[in-house]
């Protein structure tokens, strides 16, 4: 079959398909012929050898699958061939087959697209799993999304105004219409614009009560400046690449709370509320109270353009590879 292999530690743009052996489900596992994979920023550090979880080289990039179960391992029960499922599989998705774990999977409700199952395992659960588990978001609150029209930004729009919230995204000037059109009551160009002060004004100088923050970096400290009282600040990423410190008298003063997501260990750690996230975002889907956005879709081996614009911060919503 037609792989995308990390050989070695490197960039996206260095990434090529290659044959590789066609994987055999072991016990508990399923074989998946791949009808869509996700791209994730996640992804391209992986292949950096930069993630938080390094595998042994060499290894088959990407971690959402979404498919047709092409045939199972010894014990499992649950799945036959020909059931359409999606999940997350850590390595191996960015292929024509892939063998996952059958309690990793779910099935996808016959009224969504492969494409659109594919974008719910990662960026739309950590959308949710942000806001509900950890912020506790609730109806009425101000939630400010940065990077409010990448993948997972426009996927927190659209979850907090699904819960409730009112929503106000900052994003690049020619990125805001998409993050409008994501939900986002107000725009602004944290570019172009001393967007903590616009947050400050929209809110009537409370600030906001959630803050969605994917990029670190100076974004992250400014948003300090601009959370009310009692807030909650959300640690998701660094797509910036700059990590950067906190000053605990900020935490103290406003009486705030900053809280980090790390999405995958939630099915080791909590696989209850990693299986009600999911239950939560098929529901939304089904009802059309969320649309995930696809920008993109690439065939297999343009996966290195894709992966790279990605980690360029040049696109908007989700990048499915289609093998």
């Amino acid at each position: 079959m037609q792989a995308v292999v990390v050989e070695q530690w490197g960039e996206a743009r260095d990434l090529r398909t290659r044959d590789w052996p066609d994987p055999e489900p072991g016990p508990g596992q399923v074989l998946v012929e791949v009808r869509a994979a996700g791209c994730n920023f996640a992804d391209t550090l992986m292949a950096q050898g930069r993630y938080q979880e390094r595998p042994e080289l060499p290894f088959v990039l990407g971690t959402d699958v979404a498919g047709r179960v092409a045939s199972c391992g010894p014990g499992v029960t649950r799945w036959r061939p020909g059931d359409r499922v999606y999940g997350a599989c850590g390595t191996g998705a960015f292929a024509q087959h892939a063998a996952v774990d059958a309690a990793a999977l779910r099935a996808i409700p016959g009224t969504l697209d492969d494409d659109v199952a594919i974008c719910l395992p990662t960026t739309y659960a950590t959308a949710y799993a942000a806001l509900v588990y950890r912020a506790g978001l609730r109806a009425g609150e101000t939630l400010l999304v940065h990077a409010a029209a990448g993948g997972v930004g426009s996927a927190a729009v659209q979850v907090g105004c699904a819960l409730g919230a009112r929503v106000i995204g900052t994003a690049s000037a020619d990125k805001l219409a998409i993050a409008t059109q994501a939900g986002a009551a107000r725009v602004i160009d944290y570019r172009g614009e001393d967007w903590v002060q616009r947050v400050l004004e929209e809110t009537a100088g409370r600030g906001a009560d959630v803050i969605y923050d994917p990029v670190g970096g100076e974004i992250l400290d400014a948003s300090l400046r601009c959370i009310a009282w009692g807030g909650r600040l959300l640690v998701i990423g660094f797509a910036s690449g700059d990590i950067p410190e906190i000053r605990a008298n900020r935490i103290l003063l406003k009486n705030i709370s900053v809280v980090g997501l790390h999405w995958p260990p939630y099915r080791t750690h909590e696989p209850e509320s990693y299986a009600g996230c999911l239950q939560a975002l098929e529901e939304l889907c089904v009802t059309g109270a969320l649309e995930p956005r696809i920008s993109a879709r690439y065939p297999l081996a343009s996966a290195s353009e894709a992966l790279t614009a990605l980690g360029a911060r040049g696109t908007w919503g989700k990048l499915v590879l289609v093998p």
